[in-house]
């Protein structure tokens, strides 16, 4: 190849290069202004909070009781308030720093309330034993 061919191909890759950072650039700009999502996304999202809360309400209906009862009502919370903080609030588009500010927190407090589920457990049986004794 010439030195001019090798010249022009440059010249093609830097102005396809160009145009690319300039598009990215403009749909960041057009996010950053405030993008738009499909009403259809919204729909659905209702569609599933309705049957989440349907299936919640049904565990009810037909009497579910104990650890099963609560372990169905608390999973369907968790997804209806899952789609929500995904979708209402935005939170599937931001940045994964922002999300683990706002979504770390309140998984660490499940995580030590069931410590000290563990933990009273043990309480419990201390108290028991030392108040047995007593007697």
């Amino acid at each position: 190849m010439t030195e001019a061919a090798v010249h022009v191909e440059g010249q093609a890759a830097q102005h396809a290069l160009h145009t690319y950072v300039h598009d990215a650039v403009a749909s960041g700009a057009a996010h950053a202004e405030g993008q738009q999502h499909p009403i259809k996304l919204y729909l659905v999202v209702w569609g599933w909070l309705f049957v989440l809360s349907t299936c919640s309400y049904l565990v009810d209906y037909f009497g579910i009781h104990g650890h099963l009862r609560w372990s169905l009502i608390l999973l369907f919370m968790v997804l209806k308030a899952g789609l929500i903080v995904a979708v209402f609030m935005h939170m599937a588009w931001e940045r994964l720093a922002l999300a683990y500010a706002i979504l770390l927190p309140p998984v660490l407090v499940l995580v030590f309330v069931g410590i000290m589920v563990f933990e009273s457990d043990y309480t419990h049986l201390l108290r028991v034993i030392f108040f047995a004794s007593a007697n």
